[in-house]
């Protein structure tokens, strides 16, 4: 007996559990396979990574692989008049991700400063008092499930607190 392999329905069901990346759609998947791997766990381990005194004022933005074209490079986003101490500190944070993965996985850092978040987001506190635009508090209202509307007004009230 032949099967057709060229049928637009899903592989083969099978009873029993299935793994956790056979369930997830295709496109997380291929995220998943680009970067995701190495950006999650420089995340999880970041203060492990910079140490205490940086993990206070940068956090990783985002990893790029290497290709022909470049290098893999990590960018960090670093607290406007900190770059200086993460410039002094560039070849450490090399050493110790590429000794955490076992292997060359970042060979070039790339800083991009912001301000403090208190003083960024200062303006909002003063002129609103609900966090949630009206369009999202419309979206919100018109969700016919009420559990999930109301975990959604507790998660717009923990951010007001924030």
């Amino acid at each position: 007996m032949s099967f057709k392999n060229n049928i637009k329905q899903g592989n083969r069901s099978f009873q029993g559990l299935r793994s956790f990346k056979d369930t997830l759609p295709k496109n997380i998947k291929r995220i998943i396979k680009k970067k995701g791997h190495v950006f999650s766990e420089t995340l999880n381990n970041w203060k492990y990574i910079v140490g205490d005194d940086l993990f206070q004022i940068c956090y990783p933005k985002s990893f790029k692989n290497s290709n022909k074209f470049g290098v893999s490079t990590l960018q960090i986003m670093a607290k406007r008049g900190h770059e200086i101490d993460l410039e002094y500190s560039k070849k450490i944070i090399i050493d110790k991700m590429n000794s955490f993965f076992g292997y060359a996985v970042v060979e070039k850092l790339k800083f991009i400063s912001f301000d403090d978040v208190q003083t960024k987001f200062k303006k909002l506190d003063t002129n609103e008092n609900y966090v949630t635009n009206i369009k999202y508090a419309d979206r919100i209202n018109s969700i016919k499930n009420d559990k999930i509307k109301k975990s959604l007004l507790e998660l717009t009230k923990l951010f007001k607190q924030r």
